[in-house]
Parts: C-alpha cells; sequence; structure tokens
C-alpha cells in the first residue's frame, strides 16, 4: 500500500505515544499544548489518546518510525481543524449512532471497573461526568469525519485516470484481494406480517393512550422501545433536518407541533410513534418508541416450510432458481437478477458508488455460515435471519462461486482498484483542502512542541 495512503489515513485517528517522566513532571494535566481556532488540545487529552492509541498498534502488530507525541498531536489538532470547520458548515452527525456508541462504552468500562463506584474512583470523576465527556470526545469526532467525507465526497475520478493509476504502481502495492462469494437468495418475510403488524399498533397505541394520559413518554421508550441508540436517552434524538429522515417518518414529523404525538409510523426500521419536541428553523428535536413485529416460531415456520419445499423443486429441476427467485423472492434487489445478491441496498443507504456481487466473509455475517458448507451450485435449507435494518426474514441460498485471495488485476478486479485510485485522488485533493484552512485559520503550538516534525510544515506557521 502507498505510504502516502497510509499516512493520510493517520489524520483522524487519536494518535499513540509515550509520555516520559520528565514531560510529566513538567505539565500539568491542564495544560493547552495546542489551539486550533477555537479549540483547544489539552495535554490531559493528548496523554490519554496517546494511551490508547499506543494500545490498539500493538493488537495490530503496528508500528510508527515517528515520534509518538508528534504524531498524536498532529491527529488531535486535525480534528480540531476538522471539528471547527463542520461547526461552521452545519455538517449533519448520526446522533443515533453516538449515542449507542456511548452506552456500549460505558458498560464495558463499567463491566472492567466492577461497578459504576469503581468506575468513579478508577476515573476520579463521577459517572454523569464520564458519560458526558464521552459524548463530546464522541461527537468531535464524527463531526470531523464527516466533514472530511464532505469534502473528499466530490472527487471524481475516470476510467482514463484509473488506467493510469495502475500503471503506475509496483506489483508490492496492489491490493490482495481476500477470498470472496458469489451467491443467489431467496427470501421471505413473514406471510403472517399483517397480523404481527397489527400487534405492534395496537401496542403503540395502547402506548400514546397512556402518555395523553400522564404516563412520561421517556420512561415507556426507555422500557419498550428496540432502538438501542436513542431508547435508553428516552427515545430522544438531537437536532436534525426532515431531509435527513426516511421519507414516512420525516411526512409524518413535519405535520406535527411541538408536544404532539403521531399516530404509528411504519418504516423499513419497524413501527414508531414520534413526539415533536421542539423546532427551530428547520431542525426539529423529537423522540420516538421503536418496535418491531414478533412472531410466534409456528408463523416463522410457516416460511421455513415454504422455501424448503421450493428449495426440493429447484434441486429437482421443476424449477430454476432464477424463475423461483423472480416468482418467489421478496428481495427487490436481487430477484429480477435471478436472485443474484448485490450491494444495492447499501448503495441506496450508505451513499456507496461501487455496485458488486462478490462479497468478503466479513460482509456475510450469518450467511456466511451456510455458505461455507456449501459447495459451487448447492443450494442450503431454509434459514432464519434478519435483514439490514433488524428484521425477522427467512432465506434460502446458493452458491454460485468462490474466488480465491489473489492478487487484483484490471481484468477482474476493476472496482477495487478503482477504489484505490480514487483514495489517492481524494487524498491529494484533501490536502490542498488542508493547506487552505490551515492558513486561514488561528493556531498556536506550544513552544516545547514548536520543534516537532509534522507531517503538514504549515502548521507550525
Amino acid at each position: 500500500m502507498p505510504k502516502r495512503l497510509i499516512a493520510a489515513g493517520m489524520c483522524l485517528l487519536i494518535c499513540a505515544g509515550y509520555v516520559s517522566a520528565n514531560a510529566q513532571e513538567r505539565y500539568t494535566v491542564d495544560k493547552v499544548v495546542a489551539v486550533v481556532g477555537n479549540s483547544a488540545v489539552l495535554y490531559s487529552e493528548l496523554e490519554e489518546a496517546a494511551k490508547s492509541m499506543e494500545e490498539d498498534r500493538k493488537k495490530q502488530g503496528y508500528t510508527s518510525d515517528r515520534d509518538p507525541m508528534t504524531e498524536a498531536l498532529e491527529g488531535l489538532m486535525m480534528r480540531k481543524l476538522l471539528y471547527t470547520q463542520a461547526q461552521i458548515d452545519s455538517v449533519a452527525i448520526n446522533s443515533d449512532y453516538i449515542a449507542q456508541y456511548v452506552e456500549q462504552t460505558l458498560s464495558a468500562m463499567v463491566e472492567e471497573a466492577g461497578s459504576i463506584t469503581g468506575l468513579e474512583v478508577k476515573m476520579e470523576k463521577p459517572y454523569y461526568e464520564i458519560r458526558q465527556e464521552l459524548k463530546t470526545e464522541a461527537e468531535e469526532m464524527s463531526y470531523a469525519q464527516s466533514m472530511r467525507e464532505e469534502i473528499i465526497s466530490k472527487v471524481r475520478i475516470t476510467p482514463g485516470e484509473v488506467e493510469y493509476f495502475y500503471k503506475t504502481l509496483d506489483e508490492d502495492e496492489l491490493p490482495i484481494i481476500p477470498e470472496q462469494y458469489v451467491y443467489a437468495q431467496i427470501t421471505r418475510y413473514p406471510t403472517s406480517s399483517t397480523a404481527a403488524k397489527q400487534r405492534v399498533q395496537e401496542q403503540l397505541l395502547e402506548m400514546k393512550e397512556r402518555i395523553i394520559n400522564g404516563t412520561r413518554f421517556d420512561v415507556l421508550a426507555r422500557m419498550y422501545s428496540v432502538d438501542p441508540g436513542s431508547a435508553l436517552q428516552g427515545g430522544e434524538m438531537d437536532w436534525m433536518p426532515l431531509d435527513g429522515l426516511v421519507a414516512p417518518f420525516a411526512e409524518a414529523l413535519g405535520k406535527l407541533q411541538p408536544g404532539q404525538i403521531s399516530e404509528v409510523v411504519e418504516t423499513e426500521f419497524g413501527m414508531h410513534i414520534i413526539q415533536l419536541m421542539d423546532k427551530k428553523g428547520d431542525k426539529y428535536k423529537w423522540r420516538h418508541i421503536l418496535l418491531r413485529p414478533v412472531y410466534t416460531p409456528e408463523e416463522l415456520a410457516q416460511d421455513s416450510r415454504f422455501l424448503d419445499s421450493l428449495a426440493n423443486q429447484i434441486r429437482s429441476g421443476a424449477i430454476t432458481f432464477a424463475a423461483a427467485a423472480k416468482k418467489y423472492s421478496d428481495d427487490k434487489y436481487s430477484k429480477e437478477n435471478g436472485g443474484v445478491v448485490n450491494n444495492h441496498e447499501l448503495m441506496e443507504y450508505f451513499n456507496s458508488r461501487n455496485s458488486s456481487t462478490r462479497f468478503m466473509k466479513e460482509d456475510l455475517r450469518v450467511d456466511y455460515p451456510v455458505l461455507h458448507d456449501l459447495k459451487e451450485g448447492e443450494i442450503s435449507d431454509a434459514f432464519q435471519t434478519q435483514d439490514m435494518f433488524g428484521n425477522e426474514m427467512t432465506k434460502i441460498v446458493k452458491l454460485i462461486s468462490v474466488i480465491p485471495s489473489h492478487t487484483a488485476n484490471m481484468e477482474t478486479d476493476y472496482l477495487e482498484i478503482e477504489q484505490l485510485a480514487l483514495q489517492m485522488k481524494q487524498e491529494d485533493e484533501f490536502e490542498k483542502w488542508l493547506d487552505d484552512k490551515i492558513e486561514s485559520i488561528y493556531v498556536r503550538v506550544a513552544p516545547e512542541f514548536r520543534n516537532s516534525d509534522f507531517l503538514n510544515k504549515k502548521w507550525l506557521k
């Protein structure tokens, strides 16, 4: 992998390093070691970041020949700059993910410390303060990452540029493509979904009635909502524009007045009731309760029996897999393509631009153990799983081919080479943007660090 890409990839990391005994004596935990815009880098922040990254690198077996304190400081200054610009540009972040990350991290910390009290003693601060610090750091990192993605998302690359890039690479710079799987599937959502959805709708309407009669919305959200990111916050989400939400949810929220609760709203994620808390301009503050249909074993078994029978018909030659997928599959992304699984759903929801029907082991989640036991051309028995939104489903899969691990080439791995070429071009554009921003923003580095060998010399302007 080209060294420049490795170095650029470090820009948002919380860099690792060591702190000598003499250095610790020179600094107090609150000493400001750098200022970028309106954000300060504290020595305590630098020390914690260095320790965290050092531990991660040990696990990965990765080492750097750069001075660790310099690397740590440059990474943090980069984050502060991107965070500052994200605030100026009103960049959006995924508050749901942040809330989930904070709670998961807190749970792990409490488990390691033995109790909340043990964690407070270890950290020498109250639990609410630990939570707030985690949330603040997670938000800053998320804003910085979103800002960087916004900058590089505008970069495009032509086939001619990809070919030129490929020809300039040495063989040892080409990526190694891990073993990949091409497979087809026929999926079925529970045929009794109407009854199950009706049960959920009745639950949510009952909750709405309880809230109207005085029960607190946040209490019910904590007790019943299956949204892991917001449930622990009483269903509450951060300020967000409507265009950042899926259409049915946004439409329902846009019709509410502060304090009002919606009727039951169905989205890909499940079924919701929503309460508008406040509105400022085009930003909405809201909370919700999310439930998903729950099926009885017999309801799920109906689809298993149907798909097992269908698999036997395909094996006997009574119907082809492609014809069965077109007629019976609920997967709109593959049913018209012989059931061959693609990444179009991910492209739709995560703005990916590379279409593919090849998947690595880590991409397959629950499908991999089933595929691993098949030979090429074989069809599995029916098994129960979930879609990307957590909804119950049953499926059968057919293993089409296994592509062995190999060095990337233009004939079979154009998309991977295109992605690498695009990343290099994005890094070039990002470096240009960064140079301009460092020149135009206030930056101060403490005298003790002004001799640091930063990758970007403009930090010491």
